[in-house]
């Protein structure tokens, strides 16, 4: 009975343990950024992409595969259809202009066949079989620039959760601090050396450094639930992130974001090879063959005289085509295609203008964000020395409450200067690595 008690006891203790472990499992950057290349919803929105663009181009190169179709047709006539004939075919005499109406074929009319055609020269197949295997490329490049910008997202909510997760560092430093002075101020008071004001200032900044706490724990999990959904797992899943920043060695990088340009030339690619199709397509012919072979059965059920016999029919040619007027449409789509390549151009420069600007801003305000990290770090150092000093000189008697809090004041200014510096440099450097195309050796 002994046994049969303990091992439930045992294996409570052993879920207890494995949920303990689960609860304090460290996802870092590599993790979350590797997981979401599997999970991630979007990214496998554009993979399909990619398949259904592979899907396209392989449709267009089945259009110059000969095609064959199976026809079957069965009329019967009611009335049978009516013609005219000249009179003076059967005799000469009769003058022109005297016609006999005269019903030809039989009522029950069959027809089946089967038929080949395939096309030996087309501009157009052959222009858009040109026109999917460019923009397969796009679609390839697409997803990179998904990839990329799903990359920019995981890390920016990785950082932010660091952030936050500093700033509950802080906060709990600052609190256990606040208490420890709330507990002088309270003995002091019990000897008649503080004022019951003094206790409840105290008091106050320590309730109100418990609910920025509790504010900024809230935020914390919002970032971390917003993390799991870009990575693309549950929601319920226990996670923490490694809370230990890394600044990297500042690397000078004033190349545009190649995938950018190779998009946007891809994109001229595809209008150039548009607009030589229609082009073509405009004097080239097309030139098919065709072939068929089938029967024709002809019935009659009228007795003594019902029959119903099949003939055989076949052929086979070639089918030429060529377009003498469409009533403007293709110049007006060739014109169309010249003003998009012309925007192509100009959103080219644009890109190219935007990145050099954009790079030169992010890398200055990065350079400014270390420096300010450095001096921040060497205030928080002083502020906290100051702080501690300060609490020495009231517990002797030589300092005032109100030097106490404003100490603290001053150790929490700097504590958050701290982070907005961390957060401007973070936020400078991944936008540097996004321009530049680098943004894919966070994952390395």
């Amino acid at each position: 009975m002994l046994v049969n008690i303990h091992k439930p006891i045992f294996i409570l203790l052993m879920i207890f343990g494995w949920n303990t472990v689960q609860a304090q499992e460290v996802w870092t950057l590599k993790q979350c950024i590797d997981t979401a290349q599997v999970y991630n919803k979007t990214l496998r929105i554009n993979k399909n992409n990619i398949s259904i663009s592979e899907q396209r181009k392989k449709e267009a190169q089945a259009n110059l595969i000969p095609k064959v179709t199976a026809n079957a047709d069965y009329k019967y006539f009611m009335e049978l259809p009516t013609q005219l004939m000249p009179m003076n075919i059967f005799n000469p005499k009769i003058p022109d202009g005297n016609y006999k109406n005269v019903q030809f074929g039989v009522p029950h009319n069959i027809s089946a066949n089967i038929q080949l055609a395939m096309p030996l020269y087309n501009q157009q197949v052959y222009g858009v079989i040109e026109n999917t295997k460019i923009a397969n490329e796009l679609t390839q490049l697409q997803f990179q620039k998904s990839e990329e910008q799903v990359l920019y997202d995981i890390t920016t909510l990785y950082y932010n959760a660091q952030i936050l997760k500093h700033q509950i560092d802080f906060l709990d430093t600052n609190l256990i601090n606040t208490q420890k002075l709330l507990k002088n101020m309270e003995l002091l008071k019990e000897q008649l050396l503080a004022k019951g004001t003094d206790v409840s200032k105290v008091k106050l900044q320590a309730e109100q450094l418990a609910t920025q706490k509790e504010n900024v724990y809230n935020k914390y999990i919002s970032i971390l639930n917003a993390l799991k959904l870009n990575i693309g797992i549950p929601l319920e899943q226990n996670m923490t992130i490694n809370a230990e920043i890394e600044q990297q060695t500042l690397i000078e990088n004033n190349t545009a974001n190649i995938l950018d340009l190779k998009i946007i030339q891809t994109q001229k690619k595809l209008l150039n090879s548009e607009l030589s199709t229609l082009n073509k397509s405009r004097f080239l012919p097309s030139l098919n063959l065709i072939a068929s072979y089938g029967t024709t059965g002809f019935g009659y059920d009228k007795t003594p005289n019902d029959f119903l016999k099949f003939y055989p029919v076949s052929f086979a040619g070639l089918q030429l085509g060529y377009s003498l007027f469409n009533g403007t449409a293709t110049q007006r789509k060739i014109n169309q295609k010249k003003l998009e390549i012309s925007n192509n151009d100009l959103q080219t420069q644009l890109i190219d203008d935007k990145s050099k600007m954009e790079i030169e801003n992010a890398t200055r305000q990065r350079n400014t964000a270390q420096s300010t990290i450095t001096n921040t770090e060497n205030q928080i150092i002083l502020a906290k020395d100051i702080y501690e000093k300060t609490v020495l000189q009231q517990k002797q008697g030589t300092a005032t409450l109100t030097d106490v809090l404003l100490a603290d004041n001053v150790l929490r200014e700097a504590q958050q200067n701290y982070l907005t510096a961390v957060i401007d440099y973070l936020k400078a450097d991944l936008e540097i690595k996004k321009l530049t195309g680098a943004i894919k050796s966070i994952k390395n």
